[in-house]
C-alpha cells in the first residue's frame, strides 16, 4: 500500500506539492478579506504578496536551497517595508523544511539559522521580544528542521537499501553467468574429448578396411559399417553438446555454415566501401577453419577501414595463393596514423588469434604514403 502511494508520488511530484500547499493556499484565501496590517498594503497587495510567497514553492522539490533564498527574501523585504507577517509567510517554514529533507546538513543549518534570524526579526516588528516566546518560536522551528533531517536520513537509507539490493542482484547475475560459462567451458572439453575418440577410431577403421578390402572384404565391410556406426555417433553427440553450449546464445538455433572464401566476393561486395578485390596465383582448397579465419580477418580489416577511414576512403584485398603459403593483403587510402583508435578494440588481437591457430601472423600499422595496411600470411599444406 505505501509502496504504491510512494510510486504514484514519485511519478506526479508537481502534483503531490499541490496536495501539500493545499491547506495553506486555503489559510491565505481565508484571512484575505479580513487582513489589515500595521502597514496596509489593500487586498490587492496582500494577494500579490501571497503569490509571491507560495507559487516558488511549487519548485522546491528541484530547487529548494533557490526557492528557500527567494521566499526568505521576499519576508526581509516584506519586513523591511513594515508589513505584518501573515499566514503565507509560513512558506519560509515549507522551504526550511525541503532544504532539510533534500540538500546536505551545512545547508540545512543555514536555512535553520535564517530562519531563527527570520523569528527574531518578526518578534521585534510586532514587540514580543522575550525570552519564553522566542524559545517557543525556536523549539517550532527547530521540530521542523529536525523532522527534515529525519526525512532525508530515512531517504538516504532507503536509496543506499535499494543499491544494495540491485547490486546483489547484478552480482548474483554475474555469478549465475560464470557458473554457465565454466559449465559450457566443461562441455566444451568434453566434447572435444569424445570427438578426438570417435575421430580416433573412425581413422583406425578406415585405416583397416584399406588393408582388408582386397584380403578379406567381409572385414573391410565391417570395418566401413564400424565407421558409419561411428561416425554418426559422434555427429548425434556433437549436436547435443553443441546445443547445450548454444542455448540462450543470439545464435542459439542458428544452423547456418560458417562463411568461407566462397563468400568472400560478397561479402567485399556488401562491406559498404569502394572495394577491389584481386586474387592471383593457383587458388588452393582450404580447411574450412583456415578459411573462416581468412574471412574473418578481411571483415575485421573492412569494418576497420569503415570506422576509422574517414569517408571516402577506398580499400584493397589481395590474396596471392603460393606454393607454400596464402597472402592475403588489406590495405586503404583512409587517414592512417591520424585516425582515432578506439581503447577497447580487440579487432587485432582476434586477427592474431585466429590467424596463429594455423601457424600464420599477421601485421597490422599505418602505411608510410597514407591509409592502413593489414598483412597476413597463412601456410598452405601439400
Amino acid at each position: 500500500m505505501f509502496g504504491k502511494i510512494r510510486a504514484w508520488s514519485q511519478r506526479h511530484p508537481k502534483l503531490v506539492d499541490s496536495l501539500w500547499l493545499a491547506p495553506l493556499v486555503g489559510l491565505c484565501v481565508m484571512t484575505a478579506i479580513s487582513y489589515t496590517g500595521r502597514a496596509p498594503i489593500g487586498l490587492g497587495g496582500y494577494l500579490a504578496l501571497s503569490a509571491a510567497l507560495l507559487v516558488p514553492l511549487f519548485w522546491r522539490g528541484s530547487h529548494p536551497r533557490v526557492v528557500f533564498a527567494i521566499v526568505s527574501l521576499i519576508s526581509f523585504f516584506q519586513w523591511l517595508a513594515g508589513v505584518d507577517a501573515f499566514p503565507a509567510n509560513a512558506a519560509v517554514l515549507v522551504a526550511l523544511y525541503t532544504v532539510a529533507t533534500r540538500c546536505v546538513f551545512r545547508w540545512a543549518l543555514a536555512a535553520c539559522l535564517v530562519s531563527e534570524f527570520g523569528i527574531f526579526l518578526a518578534l521585534v516588528q510586532w514587540d514580543t521580544v522575550s525570552l519564553s516566546t522566542f524559545f517557543g518560536c525556536t523549539v517550532f522551528v527547530v521540530t521542523i528542521w529536525l523532522t527534515g533531517l529525519y526525512a532525508n536520513t530515512r531517504h538516504r537509507y532507503l536509496e543506499g537499501l535499494e543499491e544494495r539490493a540491485e547490486r546483489a542482484e547484478r552480482e548474483r547475475d554475474h555469478q549465475a553467468r560464470m557458473a554457465a560459462a565454466a559449465e559450457r567451458a566443461r562441455i566444451a572439453r568434453e566434447l572435444h574429448d569424445v570427438v578426438a575418440h570417435n575421430v580416433s577410431v573412425i581413422i583406425v577403421q578406415a585405416d583397416g578396411a584399406g588393408y582388408a578390402i582386397d584380403s578379406d572384404p567381409e572385414q573391410a565391410r565391417k570395418a566401413v559399417q564400424a565407421i558409419s556406426r561411428t561416425g554418426r555417433e559422434a555427429l548425434a553427440e556433437m549436436r547435443r553438446m553443441v546445443g547445450v553450449l548454444r542455448e540462450d546464445g543470439p545464435g542459439a538455433a542458428d544452423y547456418t555454415p560458417q562463411p568461407g572464401l566462397a563468400q568472400l566476393e560478397e561479402l567485399v561486395h556488401g562491406s559498404g566501401l569502394p572495394v577491389d578485390l584481386r586474387v592471383t596465383g593457383v587458388p588452393q582448397e582450404l580447411p574450412e577453419g583456415e578459411q573462416l579465419a581468412v574471412y574473418r580477418l578481411v571483415q575485421e580489416a573492412l569494418t576497420n577501414t569503415l570506422k576509422h577511414g574517414g569517408p571516402g576512403a577506398r580499400a584493397l584485398v589481395e590474396m596471392e595463393y603460393g606454393m607454400h603459403e596464402l597472402v592475403v593483403r588489406v590495405t586503404d587510402d583512409g587517414r592512417g596514423a591520424a585516425a582515432p583508435r578506439s581503447p577497447d578494440g580487440h579487432g587485432l588481437l582476434g586477427m592474431r588469434e585466429r590467424v596463429s591457430m594455423y601457424g600464420g601472423a599477421v601485421q597490422a600499422a599505418p602505411r608510410p604514403g597514407g591509409g592502413f595496411e593489414v598483412l597476413a600470411r597463412l601456410p598452405v599444406a601439400a
